[in-house]
């Protein structure tokens, strides 16, 4: 069904309830309208790697392991499963009138705000700090989850709208402001291509006010942006309780009714909340319009019969067994394995179990299911930590020993520390003293980086204070590293952590994130050689924080890749692989340009393995203008793709380069292409000096002039 077809039924549909019934269908919880057929439906659901909070299904890694993967067709599939399981689930629910909170149709997902510092508690949810690579794996994740059925297979949700990425503490009251450039350079563009690229059926809010005016009822971005100038067509859906916060924090309004005004005249047409109870109170009082009230639920309901609620679809027939079934636990075996990212490596990876008697697990994250879901996870029938995955590998031929070694947090200052904690250090240096080789998993859970309000992290609401592993896990990390045997260090966290230690002391360095429900197996085939690690930082690893500006300046000045004025721990894009890959000199680019306005351009590379394994590796492409005092200050990516390269072999890749990337933006936030002389690199990592260093290889680059 087109969209004018199911706005014409909406809209049939609407003109026969009264003000009362239409006021209703504007809250998340909509309840049932029966003498019109139609049913209650809840619109809040969530899918951020997987159907989440609504029983089983199959988990994927969270979304930054997914943004390490570097795979748009990955994402693409990751979108379709998630469409094909929440259909089967929701076909039974309507079967048996279930209609509750996270069984509908409608997806608060992806999150595609900007991973600015990576201080910010929920930058797991991400797609990492890269405007670009955000909106490529963005785009198809939508497609994928909407389909290109007859009907809306599900409908997605691009969140939180616009400039929103911390202090969660302070996110009810606080006041992000960003210039115009770095808005239209850094904090839209995803969204951007989310609604003009993918067709995302809703937009929502956030809780933060932008530039002093609230997320959920800002002109500039919602009306200014998103309807006039992107043309969206689809539902706003403010986040929940976000509305209250209008009177209650914000202070620019002074009650319930007119902040469901303002809301309303904004665009916000769903409340996810309690706000919009009040919209009949205000209807009474001659403050709001019933004219509002029709178009939010006009659209509202053109979301509903695009998604074809009340008729017969292609969907109907999908089975429950397509939920977590083997098929899609193969596509998220896949993804995480993609998804991990090899730091550091001596030669001591891959293992080979033939030569090792005994391994040692040790660590808070080696058998913790926490570590591998992230938040905003779904339930999975089976779940196989690193120290499972590890056993199931080496099953009788290798002795596994194991210790916690820690808490994976202690909270040191109330002097509530374990009083076991000596012992377990002790218990930990005996297995790596016993042991042939060590594994240590360290990291964090969605209890020390997550949500305000969700997260128990008791110092700031869910972000991180710096960017330092929990002073216990230290302890454990140097206890260990001083047995001198060959170590191994995991970090299963969805963040920037310093792993300095470790870089400078272990053999290698794994980052694995939060690698979903089965990751620990696809974490063992990593370590003992049975894939290649491919992936790549989708953000910048710091030493400290204190190379970062303020955690409440939203300003990109020495922020990200793209701006960061210090040398790093780790680069963006940086992953090592089993393989020895780097791209040659044989280069071909063209570049379709008229009158000064670029289309686009194709670049053709080939790629070498020099090495011994096969492996996939990612060929990145960044660009720089050389002419523009509105550049970036560091190249940036504009083209990227996922090859698979033999050993002693080659593989020839062309990627497609948008004419965006030969854009800049001006103070004004004017995009547009101020240069002539430009400079493309090619390689399987970012352009920078650190790369070349850890990698051991340089980009490939050229200059060229636009006629």
């Amino acid at each position: 069904m087109n969209r004018q077809e199911a706005r014409k039924r909406a809209k049939e549909l609407v003109a026969k309830m009264t003000v009362e019934e239409k006021a209703s269908q504007l809250r998340y919880d909509a309840p049932a309208i029966d003498r019109l057929g139609i049913p209650a439906y809840n619109w809040w659901n969530e899918a951020l790697h997987g159907v989440a909070r609504a029983g089983t299904a199959t988990m994927f890694p969270q979304a930054i392991g997914l943004a390490a993967a570097f795979d748009e067709e990955l994402m693409g599939e990751v979108g379709e499963i998630v469409a094909e399981e929440a259909r089967a689930k929701y076909n039974e629910q309507s079967k048996r009138e279930d209609r509750d909170i996270y069984k509908g149709l409608t997806f608060w997902a992806p999150n595609v705000n900007i991973f600015r510092d990576p201080r910010w508690g929920r930058g797991h949810e991400t797609y990492g700090e890269d405007p670009f690579l955000t909106s490529r794996l963005a785009v198809p994740f939508v497609k994928g989850m909407q389909g290109d059925g007859e009907y809306m297979k599900v409908a997605a949700c691009a969140k939180h709208f616009a400039v929103h990425s911390g202090p969660e503490g302070e996110r009810h009251f606080f006041d992000a402001k960003a210039s115009k450039k770095d808005l239209e350079e850094t904090y839209l563009p995803a969204f951007e291509a989310c609604v003009t690229e993918a067709g995302v059926e809703a937009v929502m809010g956030a809780y933060n006010r932008t530039n002093g005016e609230p997320c959920c009822a800002n002109k500039p971005l919602m009306v200014d942006t998103l309807r006039d100038k992107w043309g969206f067509e689809g539902h706003f859906v403010s986040d929940c309780w976000a509305i209250k916060d209008f009177h209650e924090n914000h202070k620019v309004t002074s009650s319930p009714e007119e902040s469901a005004k303002l809301a309303l005249e904004m665009g916000c047409d769903l409340n996810c909340g309690c706000t919009y109870q009040s919209i009949m109170n205000g209807v009474r009082a001659g403050l709001i319009s019933e004219d509002l009230i029709t178009t939010s639920c006009e659209r509202l309901f053109t979301t509903r019969f695009l998604l074809g609620m009340f008729d017969k679809t292609e969907y109907d027939e999908i089975p429950y067994e397509k939920v977590e079934c083997k098929e899609h636990l193969k596509v998220a075996s896949k993804a995480a394995k993609e998804s991990v990212v090899l730091l550091k490596n001596d030669g001591l990876l891959p293992l080979n179990k033939d030569n090792i008697k005994t391994i040692g697990v040790v660590g808070p994250n080696a058998n913790s299911r926490l570590s591998l879901i992230g938040n905003y996870h779904g339930t999975a029938s089976r779940y196989i930590t690193v120290l499972e995955g590890i056993q199931d590998k080496v099953g009788d031929d290798v002795r596994v020993l194991y210790s916690e070694g820690s808490d994976i947090f202690q909270n040191n200052i109330s002097n509530l520390a374990d009083p076991n904690l000596p012992d377990r250090l002790s218990e930990a240096q005996a297995v790596a003293d016993h042991s042939d080789v060590v594994v240590v998993v360290v990291g964090l859970d969605e209890n020390l980086e997550g949500e305000e309000g969700d997260a128990g992290n008791q110092f700031a609401s869910g972000d991180k204070i710096n960017l330092n592993l929990p002073l216990c896990q230290r302890q454990l990390l140097n206890a260990v590293l001083d047995c001198g045997k060959p170590t191994i260090v995991i970090d299963m966290a969805g963040s920037a952590i310093d792993l300095s230690k470790a870089q400078d002391s272990a053999n290698a360095v794994i980052q694995a994130w939060y690698p979903g429900a089965r990751g620990g197996a696809d974490v063992a085939d990593i370590l003992f050689g049975d894939v290649s690690p491919s992936g790549k930082l989708p953000l910048t690893f710091y030493y400290s924080a204190d190379d970062l500006p303020d955690f409440k300046d939203y300003s990109m000045k020495n922020r990200t890749y793209r701006y960061f004025e210090g040398t790093p721990l780790y680069p963006f894009g940086y992953g090592l692989t089993y393989g020895d890959c780097y791209v040659t000199k044989e280069n071909k680019l063209h570049v379709d340009a008229q009158a000064g306005d670029v289309q686009g351009a194709q670049l053709t590379v080939t790629v070498v393995n020099d090495g011994k394994y096969d492996t996939d590796e990612v060929v990145q492409v960044y660009i720089k203008d050389l002419d523009s005092k509105f550049a970036t200050t560091h190249p940036s990516l504009c083209g990227f793709k996922r090859v698979h390269v033999p050993a002693g072999g080659n593989v020839t890749v062309t990627i497609d380069i948008p004419g965006r990337a030969f854009t800049s933006v001006n103070e004004d936030g004017e995009r547009a292409v101020f240069a002539k002389n430009f400079r493309l690199f090619a390689g399987t990592q970012q352009p920078d000096s650190r790369s070349e260093e850890l990698t051991g290889h340089k980009c490939m680059s050229f200059d060229f002039t636009l006629g």
